[in-house]
């Protein structure tokens, strides 16, 4: 994990990585020693490590829950250069879904293209920042939602340093066998209304999530009006299980 840069400000500390070629960020509390918990957080579709929403989260992960953060940007996205084959199947996800169209066939696709890279990425990220001193190798948890939900859904499924995970706004089918071998707390997220993820599927990934220990949360309204409030949920769900 080569730094680049650091800034700190408002009792957070925010450095920019490169990790071989994935580039990344990681926040944790201004001057911060020893171990503590890490949060990994994946950014939706079309965003990237620093999206403002990404940021926020993270941010306020670290000043108020004290756990170190990292993002990166997941392959075809942000500073990442892009595949022809990602690049034309998504534009045809968007197309479909803006039609309301069935999208099962390109959520395979694009899974079948990308995940397996993402989550080994993932990993190589967390095994590279467990060795950092104010990290070190204590539990691991993970955000996203959407996209982020996607490429993370089956890392906690594979990687048992994840302890904890927020999950949500995503229902393909192609995550339901993943989605079966996960056993540890899961909150889901559901936008009732949401226009890109029909209800039926989302509630139908929640139902295959294997955890004993898993709670959803629905709010009205589109994919992108996930309430405010529902980082709260997620500082005070991280806190009971990350510790």
């Amino acid at each position: 994990m080569r730094f680049i840069s650091q800034t700190s400000s408002d009792g957070v500390t925010e450095q920019l990585f490169t990790l071989g070629e994935i580039p990344g960020v990681l926040w944790t509390p201004e001057d911060a020693h020893g171990p503590r918990p890490l949060i990994l957080i994946g950014h939706g579709g079309g965003q990237h490590k620093k999206a403002p929403g990404i940021a926020a989260r993270a941010r306020r992960f670290a000043a108020e829950g004290g756990f170190a953060v990292a993002a990166i940007d997941v392959p075809n996205h942000g500073e990442r250069p892009t595949d022809e084959a990602f690049d034309r199947i998504a534009a045809e996800y968007r197309a479909r879904a803006a039609a309301g169209q069935d999208t099962a066939e390109l959520d395979t696709a694009l899974y079948t293209l990308v995940v397996g890279q993402a989550v080994a990425e993932w990993q190589a990220v967390l095994t590279a920042a467990q060795q950092l001193e104010n990290i070190g190798g204590g539990p691991a948890g993970y955000w996203g939602v959407s996209m982020g939900c996607a490429f993370g859904l089956p890392l906690v499924a594979a990687e048992p340093r994840v302890g904890a995970a927020v999950l949500g706004l995503q229902g393909a089918p192609v995550l339901a066998e993943a989605a079966a071998q996960i056993t540890v707390p899961v909150q889901f997220l559901v936008q009732w209304d949401d226009e890109l993820m029909p209800r039926a599927q989302s509630l139908a990934l929640f139902d295959a999530i294997g955890s004993a220990d898993k709670t959803l949360h629905a709010h009205p309204g589109k994919h992108g009006e996930l309430p405010r409030f529902e980082a709260d949920d997620s500082l005070r769900f991280f806190a009971r299980h990350l510790g």
